[in-house]
């Protein structure tokens, strides 16, 4: 090799380098926001799930039970107002569940997924994927898909973006 084709090599690889750097930090970036996002959902769900909106601005156990059931929801809250305690406990602890999956989640992405390391990309692929699938599996099943849901397939697309542009198998040494 002469000096000529070692300074070229020296700088596709520097190149290359900046360019799996840059990619890196977008998909991090990525998915931070998309564990951000669902925080917030998450939070919001947990705190005060009667303000958390639905389909058509309807607050979201509202329109989940009358989608669902097809009866009133004024009725049942009339009718059986420990129901409808009951049916917001548990909606409360889908949201912490969803709170503690994304402070894991947040965690692993600006410590692990950042530097690199294989486990985490593996585990936000699981752990995305299954927190992600079943939320919009519960708002197909409950009939209430609105704007707002619309986010989550958004917030999933970005984590498989992210860890499309950062699989581990087709990451450069170096």
């Amino acid at each position: 090799m002469n000096a000529n084709s070692t300074i070229e090599a020296a700088k596709k690889n520097a190149s290359t380098k900046k360019t799996v750097y840059t990619w890196r930090r977008i998909a991090w970036i990525l998915m931070l926001l998309a564990d951000v996002g669902l925080l917030a959902w998450g939070a919001m769900a947990a705190i005060a799930p009667e303000h958390l909106l639905g389909p058509n601005s309807t607050p979201i156990l509202k329109a989940e039970y009358e989608n669902f059931t097809g009866y009133s929801w004024p009725q049942f809250t009339t009718a059986t107002p420990n129901a409808v305690n009951f049916l917001t406990l548990v909606f409360r602890m889908y949201g912490i569940y969803g709170v503690g999956f994304s402070l894991m989640a947040i965690f692993i992405t600006v410590t692990a997924f950042q530097r690199g390391d294989n486990w985490a990309w593996w585990a936000l692929l699981v752990g995305n994927t299954l927190t992600y699938v079943s939320a919009m599996t519960y708002d197909q099943i409950a009939r209430a898909v609105g704007p707002f849901e619309v986010t989550e397939y958004l917030g999933l697309a970005a984590v498989y973006f992210a860890l499309i542009v950062t699989i581990p198998w087709k990451r450069q040494n170096g």
